[in-house]
């Protein structure tokens, strides 16, 4: 079968793998979309998977073609979504409840083969089967939108807090709708690009702009999420959370990112710092949510790229150009 590889460092290519053939409690799903992400460049810079090369795609959607032998939960032409969060359920970390920060973590389309392929390979206990009014070449977003979940369940939101957002990319968006779900009472954002920042405004943000600087909120904001990995963007984010607020590291940044804080003013002013990694008990209410239509894919997934144009496809993802880039086997 035809799929994506991250050969080297640098280095995508679309070749042909062997197709998979399921265990006795996995299933073969054909692949309807795959959606890139900022954890697919840092694959491709030599970061997260363990060795190379790799099929990547940890985001995608389908129609199972094959079960195994004690698969009895699904069956052959069920839609699914699949969470490609791997744990081994034994570790001190899964068994108090934190599996996302398992101590052999893994996952679909970074530790082993993904779904940028005409098919791939999942246990039986990461499908979530799809409702016939979403469209499967849809539902790769249900797994990023499964990350802001988790992101909302760290922040704990209360009602009537005033947020500011840090990247109007796809999960800054996602945060934005979330944010304006869960009782903000003003959300606003930053990015240095207008084209993002103009789908912000089209979903309804508050304020927008190329700097915080050009927002009228002084005192601060409640909450701040930092949605790029961008280290200006990070160092200026801990600077505009307000007293008793919080700021959380959602974006991924590279492994040699450094910010700088203020311990006296964390101290004095009740500030909270926190991250939020990946997924955690979180995919099924994203995937009931997408089915709800708290995303309209149409205004979030802005590119469908055949999936002989993988590399291509990166590089735009890379370059900033679009939203949601998902590529179609």
């Amino acid at each position: 079968m035809k799929a994506a590889v991250i050969e080297s460092v640098g280095r995508a290519v679309v070749t042909e793998v062997r197709d998979p053939t399921p265990g006795p409690r996995e299933v073969v799903v054909e692949v309807a979309a795959c959606g890139l992400c900022g954890t697919d460049l840092h694959i491709l810079q030599g970061e997260f998977a363990p060795k190379l090369p790799i099929v990547p795609g940890h985001e995608f959607a389908g129609e199972i073609v094959a079960v195994g032998a004690q698969v009895t939960e699904v069956a052959v032409g069920d839609r699914v979504a699949v969470d490609p969060s791997l744990y081994c359920y034994e570790c001190r970390y899964c068994r108090t409840g934190h599996n996302n920060l398992c101590e052999r973590w893994a996952a679909i389309g970074v530790t082993t083969a993904g779904g940028a392929a005409r098919y791939a390979l999942a246990p039986v206990a990461n499908c979530v089967k799809l409702p016939e009014h979403v469209r499967t070449e849809d539902a790769a977003l249900v797994e990023p939108l499964s990350c802001a979940v988790r992101g909302y369940d760290v922040l704990q939101s209360r009602l009537g807090a005033h947020v500011l957002i840090y990247g109007s990319g796809t999960m800054g968006l996602m945060m934005l709708e979330l944010a304006k779900r869960t009782g903000a009472a003003s959300v606003d954002m930053v990015d240095l690009n207008p084209a993002r920042l103009e789908t912000a405004r089209r979903l309804g943000v508050s304020g927008s702009a190329a700097s915080a600087d050009e927002l009228d909120r002084p005192q601060g904001w409640d909450v701040v999420v930092d949605a790029t990995g961008n280290a200006a963007a990070i160092q200026d984010g801990l600077d505009r959370v307000a007293k008793a607020g919080t700021f959380l590291q959602f974006g991924v940044a590279d492994y040699a990112t450094r910010v700088t804080i203020d311990p006296y003013r964390i101290y004095n002013q009740e500030i909270t710092i926190t991250g939020s990694m990946a997924v955690l008990h979180s995919f099924e209410r994203a995937a009931e949510l997408f089915a709800g239509g708290v995303l309209d894919p149409d205004v979030f997934i802005s590119d469908r790229i055949p999936l002989e144009r993988y590399p291509q496809a990166l590089e735009q993802f890379a370059s900033g150009v679009g939203r949601k880039i998902v590529v179609v086997p």
